[in-house]
């Protein structure tokens, strides 16, 4: 596939793989993954703000996390993958997080989601991850829309979020 706006080529399926990569090793609670897929001075910048910087920070960021909390999986939806150079990717998402052991998503933590992904090699990294809260606070009808999409999605997967 290429981006109409520059005309260059997209893998779509290797950047996908990344994002979903990076959702699973969070599903799974694997903060060695995750912050594996990310440049060595790639950065995340979480729902609540907070931010971690550089590989090693992510990982330790997250394993914090993991080691005191069971956090709700996510249920992703890609909305667009485009190119920003040739080295550069642009993936957008929106994402809810079903709490463990139930399968019904959470409308309190929807979000939407920002990966920017270099070319490194044959491979990409991760440059970028922020998670920001899908609030639509003027729009009530945008967070129902958004809430009833991504259940239709974690409906379809059953309890299993990904």
């Amino acid at each position: 596939m290429e981006n109409i706006t520059t005309g260059i080529p997209i893998d779509q399926a290797v950047i996908s793989s990344v994002y979903s990569q990076l959702t699973d090793s969070w599903n799974k609670m694997d903060s060695v993954v995750f912050a594996g897929l990310f440049a060595e001075d790639g950065s995340i910048v979480g729902f609540d703000g907070s931010q971690a910087n550089s590989r090693k920070e992510i990982q330790e960021h997250l394993a914090g996390i993991f080691k005191d909390h069971e956090p709700a999986q996510f249920v992703t939806i890609i909305k667009e993958i485009r190119s920003i150079s040739p080295l550069v990717v642009l993936l957008r998402a929106v994402a809810g997080m079903v709490p463990r052991g139930e399968t019904v998503i959470n409308p309190e933590t929807n979000a939407i989601q920002s990966l920017v992904a270099i070319k490194k090699d044959e491979h990409y990294e991760i440059a970028l991850f922020q998670n920001t809260p899908a609030a639509f606070h003027s729009h009530p009808e945008l967070a129902a829309q958004l809430t009833k999409e991504l259940q239709q999605k974690a409906g379809y997967l059953g309890a299993k979020a990904v």
